[in-house]
């Protein structure tokens, strides 16, 4: 059963986007990056059951410790996808995100950590609008989505990682092996604004 839960639609209230966090080192960036776009946000534990969490307009999985996207199980976070709106997965939030929607991560054969330069495919879809087709990144991962779940489509790949972005058919899932938190990835902020961007779009 697929459910909403959102803020109200008064045009002068802020949106609400919450991120849950898996144990990833900045997430306290993500949660920093909304604040600076005027996004009202606060930080949940993964363990936080569904039925206690506030009206939101979108939500963000963090980033977490190797191996944690690939176990299967991260929190309650696959209880988070009845939630009927936009999700942005990070790192092992990517990575958790392409396997429960029938997709395949696995450990890196080349781990990536530090600068590294994406490939936007086809523009890079709703959450690239705007960015150019080459840009510098931040790594730091150990494993990696290997298999596309049904229904996604790959947005962005590096030289030893062929799905570093993806994006569902619907527009309101959306996946980044790196992490755009980071000031290094030097169009993270773009890449935030465009998800609080569609985040409104659906709520409107």
């Amino acid at each position: 059963m697929t459910c909403r839960l959102f803020a109200s639609n008064m045009s002068d209230v802020q949106l609400v986007i919450d991120v849950v966090d898996n144990g990833g080192q900045w997430t306290h960036r993500e949660w920093r990056m909304l604040r600076y776009l005027d996004v009202n946000t606060k930080i949940l534990s993964n363990k936080t059951p569904l039925s206690e969490f506030r009206q939101v307009d979108g939500l963000i999985l963090s980033g977490g410790a190797a191996r944690v996207g690939l176990t299967g199980e991260l929190g309650n976070c696959a209880e988070y996808f009845e939630l009927d709106v936009p999700i942005l997965g990070i790192c092992a939030g990517h990575q958790f995100m392409a396997d429960f929607y029938g997709g395949s991560s696995r450990e890196a054969l080349k781990p990536e950590f530090g600068e590294a330069t994406i490939t936007l495919v086809n523009g890079g879809g709703r959450l690239f609008q705007s960015t150019p087709t080459k840009q510098m990144v931040w790594e730091s991962h150990n494993d990696e989505v290997i298999e596309l779940p049904k229904n996604f489509t790959i947005t962005a790949f590096s030289p030893s990682c062929q799905i570093q972005a993806m994006e569902n058919e619907f527009g309101n899932r959306f996946g980044v092996q790196f992490h755009p938190e980071v000031d290094h990835s030097e169009y993270g902020q773009e890449i935030f604004s465009n998800f609080v961007k569609i985040c409104k779009s659906s709520k409107n």
